[in-house]
């Protein structure tokens, strides 16, 4: 093979794997195109919503569920949920900046991946 047929078999393989990362990147965004922005804002939020739940999950350790209207096991059964909730809620209103930060990231990434 002469190194004409070599350099354009390697700038074939480096275009190939390219398209396969701006793929890869759109489908970890989950959105492609001009949906990126909502794909970016739904992954930040999802993030930090993870993050808050396992920051706020130790606050609720250890409580008792006795009383007249005590759960018992059903009750901490359900709690995580209501941390999940309730940090889903803290994200969707503003949060602590996290999704901010990974946003910019992703699109740092992304406009990195288009380059």
């Amino acid at each position: 093979m002469d190194s004409a047929a070599l350099l354009t078999l390697q700038s074939a393989q480096t275009q190939a794997a390219t398209a396969q990362q701006n793929q890869a990147t759109a489908a970890l965004t989950g959105k492609t195109g001009q949906n990126t922005e909502k794909g970016n804002a739904k992954l930040g939020l999802d993030f930090e919503t993870m993050c808050l739940t396992n920051l706020l999950s130790p606050m609720f350790e250890g409580l008792s569920t006795d009383g007249p209207f005590g759960g018992g096991h059903a009750e901490e059964t359900m709690r995580s949920f209501y941390v999940g909730a309730m940090a889903k809620q803290m994200a969707q209103r503003g949060g602590i900046g996290i999704s901010d930060m990974m946003q910019s990231q992703l699109l740092k990434l992304q406009e990195k991946g288009a380059a």
